[in-house]
């Protein structure tokens, strides 16, 4: 029985790329999906190759009033060191060269388009692995926000509010403070930031039976990690149930008002925080932001121009979607 779509860029790929009059066609990328997350985040070098290693200060000095003929203990603050890592994601795009001679002057955004389909899976990937990269499930990759905050009795738990969702479709809004001294990318020394593109021009392959052909590839490459410097600049709003949520049982701005007072950046001005959700939770936000009803006692969603776009705010902090973050988050207790 054949298969519809493989590994490789076919004849069929090729003839549903191109018009009647056989130019090339834009192609929709129904696919694509809204990563806002890679707007905001700023990027770091790694100061120990692809590790970066960074001081937490857990506690401060101790201090004493003083008396006459008494001396002064001696104290110091508590630091601890973290270390967090990189991964790699890699892409090779490879089409037979005599499929891109037949596409004749055309060979040029086949190429292109084959291209921008890798780089928006990495983006995809990426903004994922951000929220829920975890070392101890696949090591190759690096720690996302999520393991970070997932535990209400941590150190950081404070940082975690429970909207008391106890179903199999909870989710999570994030609130996240970019900076040096905040929470930032990270990428290894020596490299850069990003995704790094390498034509690797025509290549001598083999097919299943060991045959010779020629094909021409494209290297992807993203090497990339987290650190959160900070976890006092990070607010999670957890276990939120999402069909209670658009039913209207669930008081979002509750939560997202307890969210804002525990972090930070009220207290101490660094970093740029965004807010990160999914479509779901944006459309409940809007739908009660727009609701003008005698009683409404909450602060609503605020249009605001950012780099040239228009969007919502909630107290500043410009809303980004991201279909990243799943429905089907496990309740964090």
């Amino acid at each position: 029985m054949a298969t519809l779509g493989n590994s490789f860029y076919d004849l069929i790929d090729l003839y549903k790329s191109q018009e009647p009059d056989g130019t090339a066609a834009d192609v929709i990328e129904m696919l694509q999906q809204t990563n806002g997350i890679l707007e905001d985040a700023i990027a770091m070098e790694c100061n120990n190759g692809t590790k970066h290693i960074h001081t937490v200060r857990t506690g401060l000095p101790s201090v004493t009033w003083g008396k006459l003929y008494s001396g002064i203990p001696q104290s110091k603050s508590q630091r601890a060191q973290v270390e967090d890592t990189t991964g790699f994601c890699e892409a090779l795009s490879t089409v037979d060269k005599r499929l891109l001679d037949l596409a004749g002057a055309n060979r040029g955004r086949i190429r292109l388009s084959e291209a921008a389909a890798f780089l928006e899976a990495m983006n995809q990937e990426m903004a994922s692995k951000i929220f829920y990269g975890n070392l101890n499930a696949q090591p190759e990759t690096f720690m996302g926000l999520a393991p970070r905050f997932n535990d209400l009795s941590a150190q950081n738990g404070g940082q975690i509010i429970d909207a008391g969702g106890t179903g199999s479709d909870n989710t999570s809004i994030w609130m996240v403070a970019w900076g040096d001294n905040q929470s930032h990318l990270l990428y290894p020394r020596g490299t850069q930031a990003g995704i790094k593109r390498e034509d690797k021009g025509e290549q001598r392959v083999q097919d299943g039976d060991g045959n010779p052909y020629y094909v021409e590839e494209e290297l992807f490459r993203w090497n990339i990690g987290l650190a959160v410097k900070d976890w006092r600049y990070v607010s999670r709003i957890a276990n939120i149930d999402v069909s209670d949520l658009l039913a209207g049982t669930v008081d979002i701005y509750k939560f997202m008002r307890k969210a804002y007072y525990k972090l930070r950046t009220r207290q101490v001005a660094g970093g740029r925080v965004s807010v990160y959700c999914n479509a779901d939770i944006l459309e409940a936000l809007d739908a009660l932001g727009t609701n003008s009803g005698a009683s409404d006692n909450f602060t609503r969603l605020r249009p605001m121009e950012i780099q040239g776009k228009e969007v919502l705010t909630y107290r500043g902090f410009p809303l980004r979607e991201t279909d990243a973050l799943l429905n089907t988050e496990a309740r964090v207790t």
